[in-house]
């Protein structure tokens, strides 16, 4: 099944949910020092929250623009970041931040936030785009703001 995102009231959807972005405020927010904790504090395994948190996230509905941040991991070639970023220019993204960290075994994670308030297409078009490029070995969706 390919991976749709939707937007659903949180009132239909199972507890765990609701728990696991519980867990994700509480680590952001420094309430709780890593995840252990977190999920203590709310009451689920550690297991439950590794299954759900690259794939549940909040969406900021009062914010001005829309924020998605990316993880990537890329061979480490020449022009490989100079591509990402061309690719989301023409999307209209504007970029808000990089973070790369240097390369191990040929490859290199890069993390990029982006106002998404103007873009061309959805964000699942744009991720759909990067997971075509050959140089990407991996692409997430880290979260939506």
């Amino acid at each position: 099944m390919d991976d749709e995102l939707y937007i659903v009231n949180s009132r239909i959807l199972p507890e765990i949910f609701s728990k696991v972005l519980e867990v994700k405020t509480l680590i952001h927010t420094g309430k709780v020092k890593d995840i252990s904790e977190g999920v203590k504090a709310v009451g689920i395994s550690r297991s439950a929250y590794y299954k759900y948190k690259d794939h549940v996230f909040l969406l900021s509905e009062g914010s001005k623009g829309r924020k998605a941040t990316f993880s990537f991991l890329i061979s480490h070639e020449a022009g490989v970041l100079s591509r990402i970023l061309e690719k989301l220019r023409e999307s209209k993204a504007n970029i808000i931040t990089i973070n790369q960290d240097i390369p191990i075994n040929n490859a290199a994670s890069v993390n990029l936030t982006v106002d998404t308030s103007e873009m061309s297409m959805s964000v699942k078009e744009l991720l759909d785009s990067f997971d075509q490029e050959e140089y990407i070995i991996n692409v997430q969706l880290v979260a939506v703001e």
